[in-house]
């Protein structure tokens, strides 16, 4: 009886362990194929290394003796054993990918990532073998030639990242097929021509940058997506003109604006105010004019520098405390005359003020003195008049302050000197007296004396 009971035992024990190990989820293992493709792939770039002064990691790990899917960089699927990630950012290959690469027969590729590679060449029509893409990021390397073609195959992207490279001539006219797209970034490349509107007709896309290009002639984004999702519009640094287009307040999302250095003209559209979830513009370095909308003071940032605004809208004058949530405001070398506004002192989060190379007039107001969390101060070459006001009492964090090339007079403020927080100051080209500070040269950067 005692054998029959430990026959029944075991028995039982091994029915448990079958269930056990059928209720489990199954553990894949990189497939062979898969292990000898990446091992290819390593072989085609025989001075692969990695910048340790980075970061120390090493493809020491792929090698016969493991499994490709605990090697670093890499990653599987856990059902299939095939290799849907590789991630070899900064690993320096210093080669060209070939038509025949290695790295075209993993075909069940999600994610690639090759940035900071020192690849140079042309993107091989071969990279349309990897249909599965989501992720393909190419950024800061040395590719050349035209927008990849092949890219044109790959349906399934979310991310396409090819910032920081040579490519040139024209982006494809219709880029609808992209319907999952929503991070588009073409940064700090030799681009031209108009821009294709097409991909701004894709409701998933949030994030667009454009900048450091040469696309020029008028923009227009056409009749976009009535959902879309677009967050960050970057055009900057490219030849774009005209007017500021109406489409622009057609994506009710948008919340970041940069359209700097550039050439557009006229002012800026009143449509404007219809964006509820604006925080950010910079519109800086362009040829615009008239007066700033009050619709832009409810922002964080404004950035106008290097245009030929003159004034501001009324609604600038009634400023409360449902619009004091602005960290910067950036007027420089632009058409203001007239006094400083008071209304100014009202924006007490104020991180940045910078009015320098316009022609404001008069006093600087002390109420300035409500602006504590101000770090910058920049009203230089202005025609600001009398003293340098004891404003700085509550200026703990100020770290530069300039208003040269104005005709201020008389004492250094003490508040000023006692300002622990200030590295730089120039006051250079009025008539203040620096007895109490033992400045010499007010252009340089200002360094407190020891006690």
């Amino acid at each position: 009886m005692m054998v029959q009971s430990h026959c029944y035992c075991y028995f039982f024990c091994l029915i448990s362990l079958l269930l056990h190990t059928l209720a489990s989820p199954m553990l894949r293992h990189c497939l062979h194929d898969q292990r000898d493709t990446l091992l290819e792939f390593k072989d085609e770039f025989p001075t692969l290394q990695y910048n340790s002064k980075v970061n120390g990691r090493s493809l020491s790990s792929w090698n016969m003796t493991s499994d490709c899917c605990s090697w670093e960089e890499v990653t599987c699927d856990t059902k299939s054993g095939k290799v849907i990630s590789l991630v070899l950012d900064f690993f320096y290959l210093n080669n060209s990918l070939k038509t025949n690469s290695s790295l075209f027969k993993l075909q069940h590729l999600r994610i690639l990532s090759l940035s900071g590679c020192k690849l140079y060449g042309e993107v091989p029509s071969s990279l349309g073998n990897l249909s599965h893409l989501t992720d393909l990021v190419l950024r800061h390397n040395k590719l050349v030639g035209q927008f990849p073609a092949s890219v044109g195959n790959l349906t399934q992207l979310t991310r396409l990242e090819l910032s920081d490279n040579n490519f040139s001539g024209k982006l494809p006219h219709d880029m609808s097929g992209y319907q999952n797209l929503d991070y588009f970034d073409v940064r700090e490349n030799s681009f031209s021509g108009p821009f294709p509107t097409s991909l701004f007709k894709i409701p998933s896309l949030e994030f667009v940058l454009l900048g450091s290009n040469h696309f020029k002639g008028p923009m227009d984004f056409g009749n976009a997506s009535s959902t879309s999702k677009l967050y960050y519009l970057s055009l900057s640094h490219n030849q774009f003109n005209g007017l500021i287009p109406e489409s622009t307040c057609e994506f009710p999302q948008l919340g970041d604006l940069d359209l700097k250095y550039n050439n557009f003209i006229g002012s800026i559209p009143r449509c404007i105010s219809k964006l509820d979830r604006l925080i950010d513009i910079d519109f800086s370095n362009n040829k615009l004019e008239g007066e700033v909308p009050g619709c832009l003071r409810r922002l964080t940032s404004v950035r106008l520098s290097h245009n030929s605004f003159s004034s501001f809208g009324k609604s600038w004058e009634v400023l409360n405390d449902e619009f004091t949530l602005m960290w910067i405001l950036d007027l420089n070398s632009n058409s203001f005359r007239g006094q400083v506004p008071n209304w100014i002192c009202k924006i007490s989060l104020l991180l940045l003020l910078d009015f320098s190379n316009n022609s404001f007039n008069g006093s600087i107001p002390t109420c300035l003195r409500n602006c504590r969390h101000l770090k910058a101060l920049i009203l230089r070459n202005n025609s600001l008049s009398g003293t340098l006001p004891e404003i700085f009492v509550n200026a703990t964090m100020l770290l530069s302050l300039d208003v040269s090339g104005n005709q201020l007079e008389g004492k250094f403020p003490k508040s000023l000197v006692s300002c622990e927080s200030l590295e730089y100051l120039n006051v250079e080209g009025n008539r203040i007296k620096d007895n109490l500070i033992p400045l010499v040269d007010f252009s340089a950067t200002f360094k407190r004396p020891q006690p």
